[in-house]
């Protein structure tokens, strides 16, 4: 069972097993199109093609009409009903890749978390690490059986903007943005309509886990990293602009040998929706 990683090689003698599913994640927030497009052109061999608006992602409103995030967690049930679609039994072994240092992978790592299924792994170093073996590319489709995958109890925490609004009052806990640098500082924001961070938030960039080759930074490096910013990882709430890139820090913390940190799904993009909620500027 791979439950972090799972290299190209090792995939490679595995990808026709019927057990395993591959998840193309490919994505990007400024052209959202652009990984359905890229599936289409060439993707791993049986991979089905996971969309990160509409198929990993909830409704940006709630039934009472307040702002979620742009990227709120989908029902459960929902998410399910796409996982069986997918063909994902209870024993499936997914595997999540893109094309982005597992940005949008880690995503669908941590929800299948989420429902409480544990063998999920991300494809280290994505595409590039596929193609760097010679491996082939397709542009079918596959025909896949309905699955059984069920909701079970979940591995992963959440907490709710209360839960990070009262956090500020009683500092228990460390807040974690994986944004960039410069749009924790408040600077160069162009996608959410305020620059900034949550107050008394650390900064962690996302793509500091990985090493120039798009795969992950080694167990004891990542392990020496987010010690330095949380004595204890069920002390951690990792946020970012909405609730993607932070599932990267919470593989990476996992990776290390740190679980038990939870996520904040709504993120900053949630944050900066009531205008009445604290903004700081500037570095941690």
């Amino acid at each position: 069972m791979y439950t972090t990683l799972i290299s190209a090689a090792e995939l490679a003698e595995r990808i026709t097993d019927p057990n395993v599913v591959v998840v193309d994640c490919r994505h990007d927030l400024m052209n959202l199109a652009a990984g359905r497009e890229g599936y289409a052109i060439g993707h791993l061999p049986g991979a089905v093609f996971g969309d990160i608006e509409t198929q990993l992602s909830g409704a940006r409103r709630g039934a009472d009409g307040v702002f979620r995030g742009r990227h709120p967690l989908p029902e459960k049930e929902a998410l399910v009903e796409t996982l069986r679609g997918w063909g994902v039994d209870d024993d499936s072994q997914v595997v999540a890749y893109d094309a982005h240092g597992g940005m949008f992978a880690a995503r669908l790592w941590w929800l299948l978390r989420w429902l409480g299924h544990e063998a999920v792994a991300v494809l280290d170093g994505g595409m590039a690490a596929w193609q760097s073996l010679g491996q082939p590319l397709s542009t079918e489709a596959p025909a896949k059986s309905r699955g059984n995958i069920a909701v079970r109890a979940p591995f992963v925490p959440t907490v709710t903007v209360v839960d990070v609004m009262l956090n500020i009052q009683n500092g228990e806990r460390t807040v974690i943005d994986a944004r960039a640098a410069d749009r924790f500082r408040g600077e160069n924001e162009t996608i959410d309509p305020v620059g900034g961070h949550i107050p008394g938030a650390k900064n962690r960039f996302f793509k500091d886990n990985l090493q120039a080759d798009g795969r992950f930074k080694d167990a004891a490096s990542l392990r020496a990293d987010f010690t330095r910013l949380v004595e204890r990882p069920e002390q951690a709430i990792m946020q970012c602009g909405s609730g993607v890139t932070a599932c990267h820090n919470l593989l990476a913390m996992e990776i290390a040998g740190l679980p038990g940190a939870a996520l904040y799904p709504g993120s900053w993009s949630e944050w900066v929706g009531n205008p009445t909620r604290p903004v700081a500027t500037g570095p941690a």
